[in-house]
């Protein structure tokens, strides 16, 4: 990624134009460098109780579940 910290930012709040452009920049340069198979190889190879482990970890941190992850889809969420 590139370093962009010493440019002058606005916020621009949510639906931030430049930082998405930046960010599709910077993904597809790194698509194009060629790593995008050795860092799948790499996430394909890792233990399953470790990854159990770090998703867990990263639960315990949230605020809490994400209410689509077991939605009730047959019951309006609004009256």
């Amino acid at each position: 990624m590139t370093d962009r910290k010493s440019e002058k930012q606005d916020n621009q709040g949510e639906g931030n134009r430049e930082a998405a452009r930046e960010y599709n920049a910077d993904t597809r340069a790194h698509v194009r460098s060629g790593k995008v198979d050795e860092a799948a190889r790499k996430a394909g190879d890792q233990d399953p109780e470790e990854a159990a482990r770090s998703e867990e970890k990263g639960r315990a941190r949230a605020k809490e579940e994400d209410p689509e992850v077991e939605r009730d889809y047959s019951t309006p969420t609004k009256p």
